[in-house]
């Protein structure tokens, strides 16, 4: 099964809310998030429960726990490209409706432009 290209969902404005948000993470907590990453970049749709799950409307969650907190990081396929839109730490078992109508309306944009929406690394 050939890599799925991982990319991050970017703002209007530039900012891009998911690698601001691990940046804030603790670092072995960002460790764990980064390898999710990996693991979805390698595995594609092929990649499941406990580490992935459906959520709706073509949105699903990787699974990250670390010391007892519940993290997500919601994504969808675009092509063989999995887009990663949104993120939250959960205390109960679902993510929170809010946080996947949030993914729901990120994914609307990015469908419309993806190539305004693809985080692209700067060099510095």
């Amino acid at each position: 099964m050939p890599t799925t290209l991982v990319i991050f969902y970017q703002e209007e404005d530039g900012s891009v809310p998911v690698l601001e948000w691990l940046d804030n993470l603790p670092e072995k907590t960002q460790d764990k998030c980064r390898v999710k990453i990996e693991r979805l970049a390698d595995l594609g749709h092929e990649l499941r429960r406990p580490e992935a799950d459906f959520l709706k409307d073509k949105i699903y969650e990787l699974r990250v726990s670390q010391q007892g907190i519940q993290y997500r990081i919601l994504y969808f396929f675009h092509g063989n490209t999995a887009a990663v839109l949104s993120h939250g730490i959960v205390k109960e078992r679902e993510v929170p409706p809010k946080e996947i109508d949030r993914a729901i309306e990120r994914k609307k944009k990015f469908e419309k432009n993806p190539e305004a929406h693809t985080y692209t690394q700067q060099e510095q």
